[in-house]
């Protein structure tokens, strides 16, 4: 849902060329946006319905599909969330320059905060980041809401014409009709707000019973509303003529904040709106937190990522996702100086490949098992793949120069990275596979016992007499930084080698390793 706040700005940001003139343009692009958001939700309850223990465009692409396209839409998935979390954040951010300017010089700053505290509430866990971002996501929405209601409100009383409430600084500008059209198929490929979509039909099993119709409600919520919303600020941007500024320069207002200015006025409830516009654009950012690490999961787990991804850390989250989600993120972030506008062109080519992959795969699911009404299901995926697929090629194209190279680039490294970590395991389990029966155990060659100790102490007398039970060849290690050597030399000589002389036997060992480090691994490393 929070694409509603940086979508309408995506787009007319390169409406600015044509100033007033672009601002017709904004309803229709919206109406096509929309459009293909309800042909990915009615493609995506379908897939959800059919993989209820979690249908991701890499589970629906390498079952139906095979390894390969697997595998692709694996790493196009993963540059999409990385991209979901910085330009989410960048967003938020721009936000709360536009209503304090003065920020401005500080905007990196405040982009690696709040990706830092996003990532240290993840790694508290999945409830505990449900419950920090419920309230700012109702606000979100209800502020939207009532501004969209009290601007068509005013529209309607002015008879189609409202006067702002705070005059609103435009450029208006003239344009040719051929580079009207130029610009126009650009924005076409612009906005996206799909991401939720992945997430919800990746992440079934996190709902409560009956799980499938508990995703597909919120599926449903989210597109409901972010139709609303986007048709809402598009009717509008329109009415009230409000023009994009140029992102990162002085003087840079969101669109949002244009408009919430220009149907409130700058009171309280317009800073309430800024404030909830910061979080939950900052917060959207917890799509690809929640997802990230899952898809990693599912990856590592058919060998193609290490398998540490697939453990759960002491909060039950998968740490590794997590933390290489926010290194990655915060590495965009600076590469771009947290502007929103430089990262958008780099956004839907991994969203879009992915579905259309997804989509093209449950076609191949209908076809293989033909169950009642195949034909029908097979034709709405196919539609899906098919507006999906037209969008990819719209954005390569269309972005190629601007940026989505980084992301072509990205997406093949990862796969050939993907193999090399395959390789690594298969070469493992090679090396330690074997046939070779086990041999009975003789006496002729007693194990060695090796025992770690720092000083005479109960917990050293139990462990060399547990040790003395397994083998009469027992060996006591002691690395010794120079300060206790002749004290457990002594103690050794009185309490093991004189008990072991009455008896008769051969004492164990002590062996001492000078050290200036403090940490054993230290030592041993330095030895090796």
């Amino acid at each position: 849902m929070s694409s509603a706040a940086y979508g309408p700005e995506a787009a007319l940001s390169l409406l600015i060329p044509l100033g007033l003139l672009g601002v017709r343009y904004i309803v229709p692009i919206s109406a096509a946006i929309i459009a293909l958001l309800v042909i990915v939700y009615f493609s995506y309850r379908q897939t959800i319905e059919a993989y209820p223990t979690g249908g991701g465009s890499y589970t629906v692409a390498r079952y139906n599909l095979g390894s390969f396209w697997g595998l692709l839409a694996a790493a196009a998935l993963l540059a999409d969330y990385i991209l979901t979390a910085a330009v989410g954040i960048s967003a938020g951010v721009g936000a709360l320059i536009s209503a304090v300017p003065r920020l401005m010089p500080h905007t990196m700053l405040l982009c690696q905060g709040i990706l830092l505290a996003i990532t240290i509430v993840n790694l508290r866990g999945v409830k505990d980041a449900g419950f920090a971002f419920l309230f700012p996501t109702y606000l979100f929405v209800g502020c939207l809401v009532i501004t969209i209601a009290w601007g068509v409100v005013r529209t309607m009383l002015s008879g189609g014409h409202p006067a702002p409430a705070k005059s609103i600084a435009c450029t208006a500008r003239g344009a040719a009709r051929s580079d009207v059209l130029a610009v126009i198929a650009r924005v076409c490929e612009r906005v996206h707000g799909a991401d939720g979509v992945e997430a919800v039909s990746n992440g079934v099993r996190a709902f409560r019973e009956p799980r499938v119709k508990n995703a597909q409600l919120t599926l449903t919520i989210i597109i409901g509303i972010l139709g609303v919303l986007l048709a809402g600020i598009s009717y509008l941007v329109k009415v009230y003529g409000i023009v994009a500024t140029d992102p990162g320069q002085p003087g840079y207002q969101s669109v949002l904040s244009l408009l919430i200015a220009a149907v409130f006025g700058k009171g309280v409830f317009y800073y309430v709106s800024i404030g909830s516009i910061l979080l939950v654009l900052s917060l959207s950012a917890n799509t690809a937190f929640a997802d990230f690490p899952r898809l990693c999961r599912a990856i590592s787990q058919n060998n193609y990522l290490p398998h540490g991804f697939a453990q759960r850390g002491r909060r039950l989250v998968y740490t590794q996702g997590i933390v290489v989600l926010a290194i990655l993120a915060g590495v965009l972030l600076f590469l771009f100086g947290g502007v929103t506008d430089r990262l958008i062109p780099l956004y839907a080519v991994g969203a879009f490949l992915a579905f259309t992959l997804s989509q093209a795969g449950m076609v191949r699911h209908w076809w293989k098992s033909r169950g009642p009404h195949w034909e029908k299901f097979a034709l709405v995926n196919g539609l899906g793949a098919l507006v999906t697929g037209v969008t990819v090629v719209v954005v390569l194209v269309a972005k190629f120069v601007e940026g989505a190279w980084l992301t072509l680039l990205f997406i093949p490294l990862t796969i050939v990275a993907f193999h090399k970590v395959r390789a690594h395991y298969h070469n493992v389990s090679m090396a330690t596979r074997t046939m070779d029966a086990m041999q009975p155990p003789t006496r002729e060659l007693e194990p060695l016992v090796v025992i770690p100790i720092d000083r005479w102490s109960a917990i050293t007398k139990q462990g060399l007499e547990f040790a003395a039970r397994l083998s009469p060849n027992v060996t006591a290690v002691h690395v010794e930084p120079g300060e206790h050597a002749a004290l457990l030399q002594e103690d050794w000589e009185r309490y093991v080698v004189k008990p072991y002389r009455d008896a008769g036997m051969e004492p164990p060992e002590l062996v001492v390793l000078p050290s200036p480090y403090r940490l054993l691994w230290c030592r041993l490393l330095n030895t090796y």
